[in-house]
């Protein structure tokens, strides 16, 4: 496992991501981080300049607990949120189908996540289970995130499309207290309903709007965009990825959406799933990783360019 991925754990099956080691079901968050190896701590040590030993105002060192390395420079007015604090408020989800699925740590420690799997739903004909994803970031990048990431059961394919219609990701405050927490698990279930709601109603759309091969052809030189002085290595790797994605677009679980605009959405988003990049390099899964929570690009290209 590559740097980017420090430690991280699952429950039951492999992840579609493709990363962690398989342990048995956590049954809280302090568990899941025990399991995931984030059971540390983050301290706030002074910086010192140089040979001189004087420290720089201003200014702290957030150091992991357990063997020093520095995960950022924040300013003094930083407040901590350590991770069993971050990821507590989430045992308020925890009940009937929801359960945690995987939690881990990606660049050294500067960013930690938690992820639990709420009860699958259906999304025209196809089984979609719905994730939930926590993130919490030690560099002073940011807070406390979470945000959905719907999986197409069939093909193992990320939906985390941005709606216009609901939030597919936001931040949590976090309030200490159980009532505080009660609270924040329950926006978050609700944030969390009403983007799986929204996803429903923008597929059903997608799925009734016919889209010809030209309008795909269309779409493609759109998203992937060549010049004339561009050179030949630049233009047969544009190729490839146009090839790529109609190598998903003619694949068996999109048959039953071909020429609608939500098999374009489909087979976009199983190229940005599950094609590796041009330049495949050792941290390509972890990065990809990192996509699949952030969004992705091409993704969310694809469904502006279908819905004109």
């Amino acid at each position: 496992m590559s740097a980017n991925v420090e430690t991280m754990m699952y429950v039951r099956e492999t992840p579609w991501h493709g990363l962690g080691t398989k342990v048995q079901e956590a049954p809280n968050s302090a568990e899941a981080l025990k399991l995931a190896g984030l059971d540390w701590e983050v301290k706030q040590n002074d910086i010192l300049l140089g040979d001189y030993g004087n420290v720089i105002e201003g200014f702290k060192a957030n150091v992991r607990s357990t063997d020093g390395a520095v995960l950022g420079i924040v300013s003094d007015r930083y407040k901590v949120v350590q991770n069993a604090e971050a990821f507590s408020f989430t045992d308020n989800l925890i009940g009937g189908d929801v359960r945690y699925e995987t939690a881990g740590s990606l660049y050294g420690g500067k960013k930690v996540w938690m992820l639990a799997k709420l009860p699958t739903e259906t999304v025209v004909g196809d089984e979609v289970t719905p994730y939930m994803c926590f993130t919490n970031a030690h560099d002073g990048t940011g807070s406390i995130q979470v945000c959905m990431t719907p999986i197409r059961v069939v093909c193992n394919n990320t939906l985390n499309l941005a709606l216009n219609q609901a939030k597919r990701k936001w931040s949590t405050k976090h309030i200490g207290n159980i009532e505080g927490k009660m609270h924040e698990a329950q926006m978050c279930l609700e944030y969390g309903a009403q983007y799986m709601e929204s996803l429903a109603i923008e597929a059903d759309k997608l799925a009734n709007k016919h889209i010809s091969n030209d309008q795909i052809q269309e779409i493609l030189n759109e998203l992937f965009p060549v010049k004339e002085t561009d050179s030949d290595r630049v233009k047969n790797n544009v190729q490839k990825m146009k090839d790529e994605f109609m190598i998903c677009y003619y694949m068996p679980d999109i048959e039953k959406f071909r020429n609608t605009a939500w098999g374009v959405v489909n087979a976009m988003s199983d190229m940005v799933t599950h094609t590796a990049p041009i330049r495949n390099t050792k941290n390509y899964k972890e990065n990809n990783w990192g996509r699949i929570m952030a969004g992705n690009a091409l993704i969310d290209s694809v469904v502006a360019s279908v819905s004109r």
